[in-house]
């Protein structure tokens, strides 16, 4: 949207701004939570964002070229929920403002991707949206390389808090952004000196504009409270060649007659008084959630204002050579030609050496990243680990947004949370990888992703004490327990190359729920090598290796599955039956039917589960007479051999482990 010359009228965006505080204090109020102090400082500044700047159109809130705005600042959500409401975007009503943080109100507490039109990403934990936004002006920024301004080409603005900018993903993401000079981006600020012990000063004592312009950001500051100060910022943000960040001073709980300016304005509920004393001191006269008429049409003429920037881009869209390409894109849609090449690979996976997980993860992604032109991958500084970059892409620079591979850094939580930015803008699929042990630092981000269940694929090496020799800090231990405990979060760890295939077309094909990968360092044997069209590690679990006879039945996942194949071999010498089942993923195998899952469970037979990582949820699978063998404590540094030998994670461990099960 082309910004107008001239400022809005003060007295008249104060109107519009007050029917969003009250609309704020009336909601919290009535629910008797919520944190009305952000909807009251920064209603100023929303009203000039929105009424002067944002290219959107309420009609349509999924247009793939409007400007995204991120309430980073999440506790102040009934700010987006009445801005929402008052510019007419479908899919709230005002019931569902006056049943705000009640269950089933689509305004929640904080806002939640997917409950209504207009709410871009799930916020609340502070410091994930204005990531989220780097990731969002990141994917914006490589589409318009791709297609051209005619068809991307928008700005991602962000409301963040004190508090989104204490947290420490905020350092990476400001410095991410710093370094890659997104343009696009524009943070406000709301520069209070509050939280909820009090002022600011009472634990922070930096200078934020000249943290920013360490980082390379271009940095402005306005009086929040007036609209031609706010005006004059925004308009000469819109042309920097930097992201900017715009420090908006304002006054916390604006128009509380005793309590603004407070840590009691933050997220107390104002109480019956102090709103009436705010009715008398702003000279709004009407009942709660009561909006005259007169205002709601100015913002509802807002709300339209950018239907003739979208009817031009429609145009232009239809008249592009690109537009089926852009279209494709968009609806993330997998091409018809993946499936057959994987299908091809996994028949050549079959005879492959053995080799550590992750880097028949390297051949699978050449293959996905030549047949998917939407992938953008990256690593937190460990590519050559993670083998996450492949031959047939490169890198994404701040002088060239061409490419197609993020070097992120050592900023593992900042790249997951960018990368659900990255799905959340559409048009681009996410992967990023780390080591295993470090998904401790993406946790927040990882949990977030599976809440709003968004395609996102977190690759995860080095996922065992099979690192070695860099000892227990780097040996995951109880992190695929923990993983596996996130709701909606796809947790595969592949024993050999065939399995790895299926994992990453499992991972591609679920549009709506994250997935994370875990690979291993250290060399794995082939364990299909026969060619099955079926992908196998889509049905969670599977019989590997039968036996008609068996008593034991052992249950491994990724590289503990060739421990499984070998104790197998030793009880075949001494005459005991034993099948090897391969568990990929826990969730898959819950989703399958229950007579799938005790047949693969081998009814009647000993269960012993193998896995080099702690037992926490294996009970379900091997019973009270089952045997665990694998982690009860840290790891130990050595040669990788050793360290499986010395905490007994070895064939002949998982054998007699068998053999005290039978009682033999």
């Amino acid at each position: 949207m082309t910004s107008p010359a001239a400022p809005p009228e003060q007295a008249k965006t104060r109107s519009l701004a007050n029917a969003i505080r009250f609309l704020a204090m009336d909601a919290v109020e009535a629910a008797k939570s919520g944190h009305p102090g952000l909807p009251l400082g920064m209603a100023d500044v929303a009203t000039v964002l929105f009424g002067s700047f944002l290219k959107f159109d309420a009609a349509d809130p999924g247009w793939p070229d409007r400007d995204r705005f991120v309430l980073s600042a999440g506790h102040g959500s009934m700010l987006l929920y009445a801005l929402l409401w008052l510019n007419g975007y479908p899919g709230l009503t005002l019931e569902d403002l006056k049943h705000f943080r009640k269950v089933g109100s689509p305004c929640a507490g904080h806002p939640e991707y997917g409950h209504a039109p207009g709410i871009e990403t799930t916020t609340g934990p502070l410091g994930q949206g204005i990531t989220n936004a780097v990731g969002m002006a990141i994917a914006e920024r490589h589409l318009n390389t791709r297609f051209g301004s005619e068809l991307v080409d928008h700005k991602t603005y962000v409301i963040a808090s004190d508090g989104d900018l204490e947290e420490g993903i905020s350092h990476e993401a400001i410095s991410l952004a710093g370094h890659l000079k997104l343009k696009n981006l524009i943070v406000l600020w709301d520069h209070n000196n509050i939280t909820i012990d009090g002022a600011t000063s009472l634990s922070e004592s930096t200078d934020m504009i000249e943290r920013f312009k360490a980082a390379d950001w271009a940095t402005d500051s306005c009086d929040g409270h007036d609209a031609a100060d706010v005006f004059r910022a925004l308009k000469a943000a819109q042309t920097s060649n930097r992201p900017v960040m715009i420090a908006c001073r304002t006054i916390i709980g604006f128009g509380l007659p005793t309590k603004q300016g407070t840590q009691k304005a933050h997220s107390d509920a104002p109480g019956a008084e102090e709103i009436a004393g705010a009715r008398q001191k702003l000279g709004w006269d009407y009942p709660p959630f009561v909006i005259p008429d007169d205002l709601l049409n100015q913002w509802r003429g807002i709300g339209g204002q950018g239907k003739t920037a979208h009817d031009a881009w429609k145009a232009r869209k239809s008249a592009s050579p690109k537009a089926g390409e852009f279209d494709a894109a968009i609806s993330g849609v997998l091409p018809a030609s993946l499936a057959p090449a994987l299908a091809a690979l996994k028949e050549k996976m079959c005879a492959e050496k053995p080799a550590g997980t992750r880097k028949y993860s390297e051949k699978v992604l050449e293959v996905i990243n030549g047949e998917l032109t939407t992938t953008i991958g990256g690593s937190a500084d460990l590519t050559p680990s993670n083998n996450t970059k492949t031959k047939n892409i490169t890198a994404i620079t701040p002088q060239d947004f061409s490419g197609r591979y993020i070097h992120y850094g050592i900023r593992e939580h900042g790249m997951a949370a960018a990368m659900n930015g990255m799905a959340l803008h559409g048009g681009v699929i996410p992967y990023g990888g780390t080591f295993l042990v470090f998904s401790d630092y993406c946790r927040p981000a990882i949990r977030l992703s599976a809440i709003m269940g968004i395609r996102v694929v977190f690759v995860m090496t080095h996922d065992s004490i099979g690192v070695g020799e860099d000892g227990p800090t780097h040996q995951p231990v109880e992190h695929l327990a923990g993983l596996r405990a996130i709701p909606n979060l796809l947790v595969l760890r592949p024993a050999d190359g065939v399995e790895t295939t299926e994992c990453w077309e499992i991972a591609l094909s679920h549009p709506k729920r994250p997935s994370l990968i875990a690979f291993s360092r250290q060399d794995v044997p082939v364990a299909r090598t026969t060619p099955i069209a079926q992908n196998l590690s889509a049905l969670g679990a599977y019989e590997l290796i039968g036996d008609a006879h068996a008593k034991v039945t052992f249950l491994a996942t990724g590289s503990e599955v060739g421990i499984a194949m070998a104790a197998k071999g030793l009880l075949a010498a001494k005459g005991i039956g034993a099948r090897v089942v391969s568990m990929p993923c826990w969730d898959l195998f819950e989703a399958q039917p229950a007579e799938y899952r005790a047949k693969v469970l081998g009814p009647g037979t000993v269960k012993v589960a193998i896995e080099a990582a702690a037992p926490m949820g294996w009970d379900r699978y091997i019973g009270a007479d089952g045997a665990f063998v694998g982690m009860h404590s840290f790891g130990a540094s050595g040669p990788v051999k050793d360290v499986y030998k010395h905490f007994n994670i070895t064939p002949e461990a998982a054998a007699d482990a068998a053999m005290k099960a039978l009682k033999l």
